[in-house]
């Protein structure tokens, strides 16, 4: 039973019950007496359920209870949410009429007495079942306990970029010295390897990043690779991950051959410097075929090995390996101060100090243990709170056994209980992964993990408050704020504490997978090709087991082969799992989504894309009222959408690529709650929609690699805060120039021949932009003479526009200017040179200046 993870559950349920959406759906079924029944029986339960979880692990009479409840909690879900979906079912009828059925029976559940009877049937079981839950309780003796559920508000800290994150390392400046010592020596060596050993935690990754950052190691080595190493040293995965950090890109899709050559013609004759992060197996053989792929280099090419295991340096070191100690209890506590205490304040309480010394002590020099102590401490400024931590019982596990998991957890158990089932779900990726934020956060939201007190704060809001809270605990690492999204990444040993509470509710399965527990909820595949698989006949194994039947996600975390995500495999889905809210096909070959899929009526994530075969969507997927994200990206073969697109009301996010000339019939114009519309590589489209539309929430607007011109009906996107254009024309008439959004927030524009007229036309618009950038347009030579009045700018990026020669001086007035970024603008970059710098005194004042890829200045705001 995975701990503290049941009380979220139950508290997700009542939470439900008590929306006002919920309520609606409730008067309309009229199932009243039974909710209000099934309510006042769990919040009985509830109330104990702390004190239940905690006593657990000596009872194996109340493991069981628990497993129970656990059970119709699930149960609960799924009824509640089928009961919502019938409500949006019926504003679609009653706003746009029903689908017509070839054949109309009185017992189909499409009659709504039929309807009303089955739904309250399966609450009044579920309501008798935790009745008799309830009932059993009292045979444990369990007490009520109180929590605290709110967020982190009472001190808050800012986000920061991994710039900073990489130079708040301390007592690391002999260790750092060392290592580069040993990289500067002469060497005749193709290939040399130094190991950095030491138990989780201790910084060894924090280290060879210090490493990996010099100047003198930059202008030692041109060529420098960073790659975190797959747990069982899969040698395709790791040469890609190599790959993927030359190029900035994802080329995972090579076979194993054009990976191998890709490497080899990468690193031939040059001098580099590898780090492989983070190594587990001891599998010889594999470490011997990459070595042999990595002697290509010139002479003095170095790797760095991070490990916990003495027998992998061994096996793969050429130097003496460098054991990490702890840090000194001085440079512990500097750390410790860096994350507890507010550093604004003049002097922390001396009390606090105090007990923060003591719990120093018991972290023994391991900077993960310091570090995650003080953001757990940060928000909380009573003694008895910080005794208590200082005086648990967990602290003996790390003197005995040397295991620093028991105190991470203190961390989770001191989360918010809402936040507790989302960090869960960090176990369905693999262990190094760079996460994106608004990914996340769709999945998030698609499992129903995320609500909202108001309707006046989106969630996705609420998800990136999630995202900054976990950021504070020191449960996540390496935050960066890209363009569109937070980017972050999990300390291995946070990604084993993950996997340790989710347990039975995460699996991440293989396509020969037999069987999964009849408790697993959400499920990731970590295979991506058919390689070493026998006899696979098109869907995995436990796919056609009862078990699957339970399942709410089916998530890819590979690019996985063509010929994997077949026709049967994506119909064996829709039929075995019809609870699914989150269903990821990416990379299929099948050319028609079966109609079926308008059975999964709970379905809120679907992802079709990079289907190079895809020709239609049926009909029927129009009735998946509970949508909210299709994609259909990269669906080259695309025809037209279906024409009552309409239909799909929930629906906040659409991605496309087709072949269509006009979305017109395609009825996307009046999706009223879509926030994000993207088309992708739409070479025939010339015609978003003309006429009125309902795209009343509509607030990012993307057009990519579409030939055009197309015309966009800006008049009508009032909400319009975000525009990205990449290597698109538009057909800029005289009535569109003047009816450009005012309301922009953020301006992408990227490979566009168009791109000064396009920013005339910007001139009339209101000064509201807070991100500003430009790529790739040889055509941009001057900075619009209307962008120093946008005071509420913050970031401006421009980045290989070679014929854009200087900044003018009324960029001085942008206050609020946080970053400049300057990459390969010619002669700009020479004239923006700190000091000597002819532009220099135009920008000084913004807090943080990159030109050509190294930070110039950087200034705590």
């Amino acid at each position: 039973m995975a701990e503290s993870l049941l009380f979220s559950i139950a508290q997700g349920v009542l939470g439900k019950i008590a929306s006002s959406a919920f309520q609606e759906a409730v008067a309309i079924y009229s199932v009243e007496y039974q909710i209000h029944e099934l309510k006042n029986t769990l919040a009985a339960i509830t109330a104990v359920l702390l004190d239940a979880e905690e006593q657990q692990a000596k009872n194996h009479k109340l493991q069981l209870w628990l497993g129970r409840l656990r059970d119709v909690l699930y149960d609960a879900e799924d009824v509640l949410d089928e009961l919502e979906c019938e409500v949006l079912r019926k504003r679609v009828i009653s706003r746009y009429g029903g689908v017509k059925k070839k054949v109309h029976h009185f017992f189909s559940l499409s009659n709504p007495l039929i309807l009303r009877a089955k739904i309250s049937h399966k609450i009044k079981e579920i309501r008798e079942t935790l009745s008799k839950i309830s009932i059993e309780k009292n045979q444990f003796d369990l007490n009520v306990r109180s929590v605290d559920n709110g967020m982190v508000h009472s001190r808050s800290r800012e986000m920061t970029y991994s710039f900073i994150n990489k130079l708040d390392v301390v007592g690391r400046d002999v260790d750092k010295q060392k290592i580069i010592e040993i990289l500067m020596q002469p060497d005749n060596k193709n290939l040399s390897v130094i190991p950095i050993v030491g138990i989780g935690g201790l910084g060894k990754t924090a280290l060879a990043k210090l490493v990996y950052n010099d100047d003198s190691v930059k202008e030692q080595f041109k060529l420098r690779l960073w790659v975190c190493v797959p747990e069982d040293f899969d040698l395709k995965k790791t040469i890609d991950g190599i790959i993927n950090d030359v190029t900035g890109g994802n080329l995972s899709n090579l076979d194993i051959q054009q990976s191998q050559t890709f490497l080899r013609d990468t690193i031939k004759d040059k001098k580099f410097l590898l780090v492989l992060d983070d190594i587990w197996s001891n599998d010889r053989s594999r470490w011997e075929e990459l070595k042999a792929l990595l002697t290509g280099g010139a002479h003095g090419s170095k790797v760095i090995v991070t490990t916990r295991s003495s027998e992998v340096a061994s096996m793969m070191g050429t130097h003496p390996t460098h054991n990490l100690e702890g840090l000194s209890h001085e440079d512990s506590m500097a750390l410790f101060k860096k994350w507890a205490f507010d550093q604004k304040e003049k002097q922390p309480c001396p009390n606090l100090l105090d007990i923060g010394n003591d719990i120093v002590k018991k972290c023994q020099g391991v900077p993960l243990l310091v570090k995650t102590m003080g953001s757990l401490l940060y928000t909380k400024d009573e003694e008895q709170y910080w005794a208590h931590i200082r005086d648990s019982e967990i602290w003996k596990l790390v003197e005995q056994k040397k295991d620093v998991l028991p105190v991470l957890k203190l961390s989770y158990d001191h989360l918010p209980s809402h936040l507790k089932r989302c960090f869960a779900t960090f176990s369905l990726f693999p262990r190094g992964k760079v996460f994106r934020g608004d990914v996340l956060i769709m999945l998030w939201i698609s499992l129903g993990l995320i609500s909202s007190s108001t309707k006046k704060l989106a969630l996705e809001d609420v998800g990136a408050d999630y995202i900054r809270v976990l950021w504070k605990r020191s449960l996540i690492q390496e935050v960066v704020e890209s363009e569109s999204s937070l980017m972050f990444k999990m300390h291995d040993l946070v990604h084993s504490l993950a996997m340790i509470v989710a347990q039975d509710d995460c699996s991440i399965v293989g396509l020969d997978t037999v069987e999964i527990s009849e408790r697993v909820r959400y499920i990731s595949f970590s295979t991506d090709s058919l390689e070493g698989i026998s006899n696979f006949d098109g869907v995995p194994p436990f796919l056609r087991k009862p078990t699957s039947k339970r399942l709410h996600a089916i998530d890819l975390q590979f690019n996985v082969d063509d010929g994997v995500i077949t026709r049967e495999f994506v119909g064996t889905c829709i039929s075995k799992c019809n609870h699914l809210r989150w269903l990821d096909l990416r990379f299929g070959s099948f050319e028609e989504l079966p109609s079926s899929i308008c059975n999964l009526k709970q379905l809120r994530s679907l992802f079709l894309g990079d289907n190079k075969r895809l020709k239609k969507l049926p009909d029927s997927i129009c009735e998946l009222q509970s949508l909210l994200y299709l994609y259909l990206d990269d669906c080259s073969e695309l025809g037209d959408l279906p024409k009552k697109m309409k239909r799909l009301i929930s629906l906040r996010q659409l991605i496309v690529t087709t072949k269509q000339m006009s979305m017109q019939e395609s009825g996307i114009q009046y999706l009223e709650n879509l926030e994000l519309l993207a088309f992708h590589k739409c070479q025939n489209l010339r015609v978003l929609f003309e006429g009125a539309c309902r795209l009343t929430c509509l607030r990012k607007l993307e057009i990519i690699d579409c030939v055009g011109p197309i015309s966009l009906p800006f008049v009508e996107l009032i909400a319009l805060e975000s525009l990205v254009i990449i290597n698109c024309k538009l057909k800029l008439t005289q009535d569109n120039r003047s009816n450009l959004p005012s309301n922009l927030h953020t301006l992408s524009i990227t490979k566009s021949e168009q791109v000064m007229e396009l920013l005339q036309c910007l001139d009339e618009s209101a000064y509201t932009l807070e991100f500003f950038a430009v790529y790739d347009c040889p055509r941009f030579t001057v900075i619009p003479v209307w962008l120093p009045n946008h005071i509420r700018l913050r970031v401006i990026r421009l980045i290989r526009c070679p014929n854009l020669s200087s900044i003018p001086q009324e960029i001085q007035s942008l206050t609020a200017l946080k970053e400049l970024r300057i990459e390969y603008c010619g002669e700009l970059s020479e004239r923006c040179r700190p000091t000597i710098g002819k532009d220099w005194p135009n920008i000084a004042h913004i807090p943080r200046i990159q030109l050509d890829l190294e930070w110039v200045q950087w200034m705590e705001d």
